[in-house]
């Protein structure tokens, strides 16, 4: 996604690290850069307050929900892969029916 306007910090690597800066999991230089660029940039604003207010959501819905520890490390794992640059399996992280029922209350 792009808003086709020139911008020092590029739409997509600002959608790329979307999530590292919610998570404020970036260094300040970053996070001022990303902050620049959403002034700058109503699409990616846009995109940006709709993550926002979704991730609030789930922490609203799902934040006292404990995670099995088991799909804690599987998710885990994945990360890392992702991180490493390692080639990551297609298939999705497995969840086995006690981990799924652990995750869903009724």
């Amino acid at each position: 996604m792009s808003c086709g306007e020139p911008h020092e910090t590029d739409c997509s690597e600002v959608l790329d690290h979307l999530y590292e800066f919610l998570d404020r999991e970036m260094p300040d230089a970053d996070c001022t850069k990303f902050e620049v660029h959403f002034e700058e940039c109503s699409p990616c604003l846009e995109k940006y307050g709709l993550e926002q207010a979704v991730k609030k959501l789930v922490k609203r819905c799902c934040g006292s929900d404990d995670v099995p520890a088991d799909l804690r490390s599987k998710v885990m794992g994945r990360i890392d892969l992702i991180r490493s640059g390692e080639p990551v399996p297609e298939q999705d992280v497995s969840v086995s029916p006690a981990e799924a029922q652990g995750l869903i209350k009724e």
